[in-house]
């Protein structure tokens, strides 16, 4: 039996073939453990570059380096069978060329085996994108609020919530379809701009602080299970594992100063002689 007729996983092919169709389900994932959970529900993981926050105490995305994302990307492909497997590409790694960004996507591709890169940016981004894609690298866009640039934002804030902003944005998206990225991620722009872009690209636009009418939609795995405290309005908790972390550690250290914990059903007798 051919190895190719064994893969299962999902494609950047089968996440295009889903325009207008079945929403979308995607998280990110950074860990084995939690990728693996993940696994079980999502279509695509994205491996973000949002670890610098959430995984390294970063104050934004800038410092996250190249071998930060394969590094992590490696674990999150360990861990996963099904869905598709996103890495994104830091900053740094690709404006400076399009054979920079070549360089750095060929290797986080053959470093990690995920299925595709993710890079931010739009028009700009364009040509880089279409570089790739005619390469054989799989592109995912990125428009709206790149945390990349945030320097030049002036921070985390929502793009497009003035008319006038509205012809750049959607530039920009049209810029990356028309480019061969295979989706887009939709981030923190105003409701109605999110629909009109999503109507108007010809691939899946995915949510996050965007619309329900998107084609999917994705949360920072960490940002809706409470484990990240404050979180931006677009998130919803749909739990509350740090009260249950510190619930349990709390515990724990109790036992420790009580001297409950190891019981005897936790430590290691002499073997017979």
């Amino acid at each position: 039996m051919s190895v190719h007729s064994l893969i299962k996983r999902r494609t950047a092919q089968d996440i295009q073939a889903r325009k207008s169709g079945e929403p979308i389900v995607s998280l990110t994932a950074y860990t084995a453990a939690m990728a693996g959970i993940v696994d079980e529900v999502a279509d695509f993981i994205l491996v973000g570059d949002s670890l610098g926050m959430v995984v390294y105490g970063l104050d934004s995305t800038v410092p996250v380096t190249l071998e930060m994302m394969i590094l992590h990307g490696q674990a999150v492909m360990r861990a996963t069978r099904q869905a598709l497997i996103v890495v994104d590409m830091p900053f740094g790694s690709y404006e400076e060329s399009r054979e920079q960004a070549l360089r750095s996507a060929a290797r986080i591709l053959k470093e990690t085996g995920c299925g595709a890169v993710k890079l931010e940016g739009g028009a700009r981004m364009a040509d880089t994108i279409r570089f790739l894609v005619e390469r054989g690298v799989p592109v995912m866009g990125h428009v709206g609020l790149t945390p990349q640039a945030v320097n030049t934002l002036g921070g985390f804030k929502a793009q497009g919530r003035s008319k006038v902003e509205w012809p750049a944005i959607l530039a920009d998206a049209e810029a990356v379809a028309q480019a061969g990225a295979f989706a887009m991620v939709v981030e923190a722009v105003a409701e109605p701009l999110a629909v009109q872009i999503t109507e108007g690209v010809a691939i899946p636009t995915i949510g996050i602080g965007a619309s329900m009418a998107c084609d999917g939609q994705i949360l920072v795995l960490d940002d809706m299970l409470g484990l990240t405290g404050r979180v931006p309005k677009f998130v919803k908790t749909y739990g509350n594992l740090a009260a249950e972390v510190r619930r349990a550690v709390s515990t724990y250290a109790e036992e420790v100063k009580a001297r409950r914990f190891p019981g005897q059903e936790h430590v290691y007798a002499l073997k017979a002689e």
